[in-house]
């Protein structure tokens, strides 16, 4: 045997021998570790907006109100919470709440929470979301009001929101103090992140002896470390194709539920090609969204009907879906006047084009788009941008189409947000300049409306003048997708793919 194969052969039998001891390690372990692929920002509630810092939080705090699996706001501490007129809401937190300073959560400490956003000197991008609130008061020890300036039905998703003690400051960013099933033990910052149960915590102390969540920004090094057991878990940070190859390691299973993320191929509804809305049906008619689905996203999506997920209360199961029909889409284009130039259809009825993300699978994405569209005529020039120059060129309205995706949809004002005339950039994020005076007067009557039975009724009035009007084009709701280790039990992914469910897991022994 030659040398060099001596020393590959060495290698690939220590590597075995690695893996198979890391995964008896972990197998007997009684703590977790989960793989992320970035680091989180910060662990203050109040200022955090990337998703890993928001994910690890809801770990170490609670809050008022969250978020159930038909993306209802329902009570996670509050005891009570109602609409006491159009323009003030109660929410009651029970005695007995204890800080990880062993400290008792009370009515100042809810209140402080939500004052921060009104606090001029607090900088936090999420204040733009507390507008519409004027004042909160405290009415006893464990009850406060939330006073708003104008009517606003959709406003109690905003008390989705980690409590924090009276009086935090910046040190939360590092040094959090919540009141949630694990309490921080240790962070550092692009490596990893300790959190250790909290045993006097409200509601019982979790399933299993900690989580360490350890940042590997490769793909393919957190699919390596499932393979060989230095991990226990990733949570929706795999690629399908990835998870593919996973699904055949024995000591590996996957978990997956309908998500919420959703992806769309949106128009600028001022390019005068695309104003004609029978170009944009015939567009929608052209698009195979089953091949995306089945071919790039290996199954892991379902067909999407529109921004609002199915599992939603406010989703219209009725509205308009596109079926894949090449032919009834060179019908619409006929009728808006882009014939075949010659007998053969040689040449392109007309030419878009397309941008989309650098990212290998949004490419992909926008060559299938590409050839379904040139089937029926429509020559499409794809060019594909980094993430900010893409946004920067979308709300410009330096487009004509463009692929993106919506993450975590669970509010139905969404509609209001994405598809108002009002909502244009830079203000709102109706980014293809959509107009519908019908769609207008709908949702600003679902936002003052006294009832959730009156806001779905007309918030799914609105949905269906939307998917007619095919201001965008649904492709695809992602698929949430956990692959763990085999022993462990208690996965449970929830619509929004919180990591709440991680205090319930354990290792079967």
């Amino acid at each position: 045997m030659r040398a060099d194969a001596g020393v590959r052969v060495c290698l690939l039998l220590a590597a075995l021998v690695s893996a198979r001891c890391d995964r008896d390690r972990l197998s007997h372990s009684t703590t977790l570790t989960i793989a992320i692929a970035n680091s989180p920002a910060t662990l203050d509630p109040g200022v955090a907006l990337d998703e890993p810092s928001q994910k690890i939080q809801q770990l170490l705090f609670r809050s008022l109100l969250k978020i159930d699996d038909s993306l209802r706001v329902v009570p996670d501490l509050a005891t009570a919470f109602e609409r006491r007129d159009p323009l003030t809401y109660v929410a009651t937190i029970p005695p007995g709440v204890l800080f990880h300073n062993g400290k008792e959560m009370t009515s100042a400490d809810v209140a402080y929470t939500f004052n921060r956003f009104l606090d001029p000197s607090f900088v936090s991008g999420r204040k733009g979301a507390y507008r519409p609130l004027e004042r909160i008061d405290v009415l006893d020890r464990y009850t406060v009001a939330f006073h708003l300036k104008q009517p606003s039905a959709s406003f109690p998703i905003n008390l989705v929101m980690s409590l924090v003690p009276d009086g935090t400051g910046a040190e939360a960013a590092r040094s959090p103090i919540g009141s949630g099933p694990y309490r921080l033990a240790e962070f550092v910052p692009d490596d990893h992140v300790t959190l250790a149960p909290f045993s006097r915590a409200f509601g019982g102390a979790p399933a299993n002896a900690g989580l360490t969540f350890r940042v590997v920004p490769d793909e393919t090094m957190r699919g390596l470390e499932l393979r060989n057991g230095s991990i226990d878990m990733v949570i929706n940070d795999l690629s399908p194709d990835v998870v593919e190859g996973l699904r055949r390691e024995p000591w590996l299973h996957v978990i997956t539920a309908p998500g919420t993320d959703f992806a769309y191929l949106g128009f600028n509804l001022r390019d005068p090609v695309l104003a004609d809305v029978r170009v944009r049906q015939a567009i929608g008619y052209a698009i195979d969204t089953d091949a995306i689905i089945k071919y790039l996203r290996r199954g892991l999506a379902q067909p999407a009907a529109g921004i609002l997920p199915p599992m939603s209360w406010a989703f219209a199961p009725d509205a308009f879906r596109f079926t894949h029909d090449p032919a009834k889409a060179r019908a619409l284009l006929d009728e808006a006047g882009y014939g075949e130039r010659d007998a053969r259809g040689a040449r392109a009825r007309l030419h878009l084009s397309l941008k989309t993300s650098t990212q290998e699978a949004y490419r992909l994405q926008a060559t299938v788009i590409q050839q379904n569209l040139a089937d029926v005529g429509i020559g499409v020039d794809v060019r594909s941008y980094e993430f900010s120059t893409l946004m920067a060129d979308v709300l410009a309205g330096n487009v004509q189409m463009y692929t993106l995706q919506w993450v975590g949809v669970t509010d139905p004002d969404m509609l209001r947000r994405a598809f108002h005339s009002s909502q244009t950039p830079p203000g709102g994020f109706n980014r293809g300049f959509y107009h519908n005076a019908e769609v207008d007067r709908l949702i600003d009557a679902a936002t003052v409306a006294a009832t959730d039975a009156e806001r779905a009724r007309l918030y799914q009035a609105a949905e269906r003048v939307i998917a007619a009007d095919a201001p965008y084009i649904s492709l695809w709701d992602k698929t949430n997708v956990a692959v763990a280790a085999a022993n462990l039990t208690g996965i449970q992914l929830s619509p929004t793919a919180d990591f709440s469910f991680l205090a319930r897991v354990s290792r079967a022994r």
